[in-house]
C-alpha cells in the first residue's frame, strides 16, 4: 500500500502515554491521523522516569496500538519530555559579521546560535534541550526577527535556553531503546501544546497557555510572538483525585470516578441537597455523600493550582496584563467550573484550548488531552519541510537512532503478523 511521509508523536505524560501516527499526503493539506494509541503511564512520577522498564512497557504498548491501527510502524518519532525540572532563562550572543559587505548570511546566525550556548554556565548534571531565539541585534537596529539578508557589523541574538536534566534525558532514551525505538527529536510539553493550541494571533497579543496533566500542570507565555516564559509545576489534576479520596475516605478508582462523573470546581453552582451514591462505583461503598462537599475539595485544590501560575505571571511582570488572556489544555482543562475559576483567579479571560484540526479520525484526537500530541506531529511535519530553518532556531533537537534500535522497532512490528 502506497503511503505519504508519516509522523509519530509521542506523548509521554505523568497519567497516560498517547502515540499518534499522521500521514502527509501533500504539504497543503493538513495530516491525516490514521493510528493513536493509549497506555496508563506506569513508571513515571510528576514527569521523571522512576522506572525505565515500566516506561518502555507503556510506550511500547500505545506504540503498537498505533502501529495496528495506522498498518504502518512508527517512523520519525517525536516524544515529549515535561517534569519539574525543566528549567527556561534568558541567554545572550554577540558575534562579528562574517562576510566583507556585511550582510548577514546563514552561517552568521547559526555561529551566534552556538555563542549562546557557549557563553551560558550550563552545570555538568543538566542537558541544554532548547535554545529558541527571541530577536536579534544588529548594530543599532534592535528588535529584528529574521536578520538574514540585513547588513551590519556586529550580530546579537536575544535568546530563552530550556534545559533538562542530564540523567532524565538518559532515561527517557534508556526507555525507548528497550522499547525498541528511539526518538529522532525530543520537545518540552508545553512548546509541543502551543504549538497545536495558539493561534500567531494569540502569541502576538500575549497569551498564557496552561496544560493540566496527572501530576504536573505546565506553562507557556507567549508576547509579541515569541515565548517569554515556561514553567512546570509539580501539581495536576491527579491531586484533586487524591484529595477526593481522602476527604471521602474511600478508594482512588472511586474518587477518579466521582470526579469525572460528578465534578465541579464551583461549589456555588451545586446544590446543597445534592448527593451521590458512592455504591454505583463500588458495591462495597454503601455511603451517601454531598457533591458540594466534592466541589469544595476540588475548588481548593485547583485555586492552588492557579495560584502557582498566577505566581509565574507575577515573577515575569504579567499578572492580569495578558490581552490574549489564558488558554486551558489538557485533561483537567475540561473539569466543570475551571473556566470560571480561573477568571476569578487569575483576572484574565479564559478559554479552553483544543488541537488544531487534522484529517483522518478526528474524533480519537479531537480533545485537550491530545493536544501535546498533535503538537509534536505538527513540529515534526514543519521541521521536516523547513530543516534549515528549524536547525538555526534549535527548537528540535536531534538524537540519532543506532543500528540496534531500528532492528529492535522492526522486530516490535512483525511480531505483530505472528501467531
Amino acid at each position: 500500500m502506497s503511503k505519504g511521509h508519516l509522523y509519530v508523536g509521542l506523548d509521554i505524560g505523568s497519567a497516560e502515554i498517547r502515540a499518534v501516527i499522521a500521514e502527509e499526503i501533500s504539504v497543503e493539506e493538513p495530516l491525516r491521523v490514521i493510528g493513536v494509541g493509549v497506555a496508563p503511564s506506569l513508571g513515571m512520577r510528576r514527569g521523571i522516569v522512576a522506572d525505565t522498564n515500566n516506561v518502555a512497557k507503556a510506550c511500547n504498548s500505545a506504540l503498537e496500538q498505533a502501529e495496528r491501527m495506522a498498518g504502518h510502524p512508527a517512523e520519525s518519532l517525536v516524544a515529549s519530555v515535561s517534569g519539574t525540572e525543566i528549567f527556561c532563562q534568558n541567554a545572550l550572543g554577540v558575534i562579528a559579521v562574517g562576510r566583507a559587505d556585511g550582510e548577514v548570511s546563514e552561517d552568521d546566525v547559526a555561529r551566534v546560535l552556538e555563542e549562546v550556548q557557549a557563553r551560558l554556565a550550563m552545570p555538568l548534571n543538566r542537558e541544554i534541550i532548547h535554545v529558541i531565539p527571541k530577536d536579534y541585534r544588529l548594530d543599532d537596529q534592535k528588535n529584528i526577527k529574521d536578520p538574514i539578508g540585513m547588513r551590519g557589523v556586529r550580530l546579537e541574538m536575544n535568546a530563552l535556553v530550556i534545559s533538562g536534566s542530564m540523567s532524565h534525558l538518559k532515561n527517557l532514551s534508556r526507555s525507548l531503546e528497550i522499547a525498541g525505538t528511539s526518538a529522532e527529536s525530543f520537545v518540552v510539553e508545553p512548546l509541543a501544546s502551543a504549538e497545536a493550541v495558539l493561534s500567531t494571533r494569540q502569541k502576538e497579543l500575549g497569551t498564557a497557555l496552561i496544560n493540566i496533566g496527572g501530576s504536573t500542570t505546565s506553562l507557556a507565555v507567549f508576547e509579541d510572538g515569541d515565548l517569554i516564559h515556561l514553567a512546570i509545576l509539580p501539581v495536576g489534576s491527579s491531586h484533586i483525585t487524591n484529595d477526593i479520596a481522602i476527604g471521602l475516605r474511600t478508594s482512588i478508582d472511586v474518587a477518579e470516578a466521582v470526579k469525572l462523573q460528578f465534578g465541579s470546581a464551583v461549589p456555588d453552582e451545586v446544590g446543597k441537597k445534592e448527593e451521590i451514591d458512592l455504591s454505583i462505583f463500588d458495591a462495597q461503598e454503601d455511603v451517601l455523600v454531598s457533591q458540594r462537599h466534592v466541589a469544595e475539595i476540588i475548588e481548593a485544590r485547583f485555586e492552588e493550582i492557579l495560584s502557582f501560575v498566577n505566581t509565574e505571571l507575577k515573577n515575569i511582570g504579567r499578572e492580569g496584563l495578558l490581552p490574549g488572556g489564558v488558554v486551558l489544555t489538557g485533561g483537567g482543562a475540561l473539569l466543570p467550573g475551571a473556566t470560571e475559576l480561573a477568571k476569578k483567579i487569575l483576572r484574565l479571560p479564559v478559554q479552553i484550548g483544543y488541537p488544531k484540526s487534522l484529517g483522518g479520525i478526528l474524533d480519537q484526537v479531537d480533545t485537550p488531552q491530545f493536544s501535546t500530541a498533535i503538537g509534536l506531529l505538527l513540529l515534526a511535519q514543519s521541521n521536516h519541510s523547513h530543516k534549515n530553518a528549524f536547525s538555526s532556531s534549535g527548537l528540535l533537537r536531534i538524537f540519532p537512532e543506532s543500528i540496534h534500535a531500528i532492528l529492535k522497532k522492526t522486530e516490535r512490528w512483525l511480531k505483530q503478523f505472528l501467531p
